[in-house]
């Protein structure tokens, strides 16, 4: 019964966004004003066929990620979102767990900075949302490589180019921030997972997470290292969101500079490959 009530709420939800209100460009005739499964399933990160049958009725029990991802793409509210994840047999997170849930105030915000690379991490660094420049820029993330922090010790080499002093600032601040996330939602269960999963892997995190050490990286400028346009360095302004604990990272290039001339031609290029 809860399958057919989500698949019901997936339909309807769908129907009612637009393409252009969930930041996709569009042309020609459409049959329906809102999202197509296949653009639902881009912007949430999961397969079309699998919304497919989510909407049938024939995949049940969803897990809490594609819940969210999809409360997310669909732009739900808060009372909403509970809908859907009671819909899915789920209980909606609660106090003690990292929020993942983007206002709207914070949708609109991202939809104003269209011409600007920008995303939105939860509070133990997991991209919840990226914005089509900033998926662009750094690539396309899935999996366990949404987290910046897993990404770092454990993943494949980023686009973001350091020197020994600045990895090991960045180490350094990942590890301690990661340490008062925990200490901030003790409930949170994937929240532990990961850091068991970052200290069995890692043996250097392993011992900063036992040095306790003290952030001290200054974040402000990076360079990537994009593999059309070459190098950009960029400067990149984290905002917090008040009451949330979103992270909201901004990068931005000093006008008349040529890191601006790469970044406007990115937006030009999108994620098209240059043959």
């Amino acid at each position: 019964m809860a399958t057919t009530e989500f698949g019901h709420l997936l339909r309807r939800w769908r129907d009612r966004v637009s393409p252009e209100t969930a930041g996709l460009t569009v042309g020609g005739h459409r049959r329906a004003a809102g999202l197509r499964r296949e653009e639902l399933a881009l912007l949430a990160g999961i397969s079309v066929d699998y919304i497919t049958r989510l909407e049938q009725g024939r995949s049940a029990n969803p897990s809490e990620q594609v819940v969210e991802a999809l409360g997310r793409a669909l732009r739900l509210s808060g009372g909403e979102r509970e809908q859907l994840f009671h819909a899915a047999g789920l209980v909606p997170p609660g106090r003690g767990t990292v929020p993942a849930f983007i206002p709207a105030s914070v949708q609109r915000l991202l939809d104003r900075l269209s011409g600007t690379p920008v995303a939105v991490s939860d509070a133990s660094w997991t991209l919840l949302l990226a914005n089509p420049l900033w998926t662009a820029l750094m690539g396309e993330l899935h999996g366990k490589e949404r987290n910046a922090v897993w990404r770092t010790f454990l993943g494949s080499t980023a686009r973001t180019v350091h020197t020994p002093e600045s990895l090991a600032s960045l180490h350094v601040s990942q590890v301690a921030g990661l340490r008062a996330t925990a200490a901030r939602y003790p409930a949170d269960q994937r929240l532990r997972r990961l850091i068991a999963e970052l200290r069995a892997g890692s043996e250097h995190f392993a011992q900063l997470w036992e040095s306790r050490a003290v952030d001290e990286h200054d974040g402000s400028h990076k360079t990537i290292d994009h593999p059309q346009l070459g190098l950009l360095t960029l400067d990149c302004d984290l905002l917090s969101v008040a009451g949330s604990d979103l992270r909201i990272m901004v990068y931005t290039a000093e006008p008349g500079t040529e890191d601006a001339e790469r970044l406007a031609l990115l937006g030009v290029l999108g994620t098209q490959t240059i043959g």
